[in-house]
């Protein structure tokens, strides 16, 4: 009862990290603007390595492999958020017409 448990639970979570890789990568295709497919790229990172991750510490059962998995997801959640920033900080510093791609409202 317990192995169909941890096969239930397993298949659940990469079902769902692979839906929110593919949204991802739909979304990096199909967006024009560069801060929205970042965005769609910070799916990738976060939802999808997240809960494929899961799945993979589950299916191993609760060893070290579990949490060198939830390691590198932790270690994904500290760089992935910086070097978007990052990235963000250097668009709107250069792009000329961002008032074209975004609503934004003059004061």
């Amino acid at each position: 009862m317990l192995e169909w448990l941890q096969f239930g639970l397993t298949a659940l979570f990469l079902i769902v990290g692979l839906c929110a890789m593919c949204a991802g990568v739909l979304g990096s295709y199909k967006l024009k603007f560069v801060l929205n497919r970042m965005h769609a790229a910070g799916m990738i990172d976060t939802a999808g390595m997240f809960f494929c991750s899961l799945a993979l510490a589950i299916a191993a059962g609760w060893t070290v492999t579990a949490a060198k998995l939830l390691l590198a997801v932790l270690l994904l959640w500290c760089t992935s958020p910086v070097s978007s920033h990052l990235i963000a900080r250097l668009v709107v510093s250069t792009e000329e017409n961002l008032r074209d791609h975004m609503e934004v409202q003059d004061k």
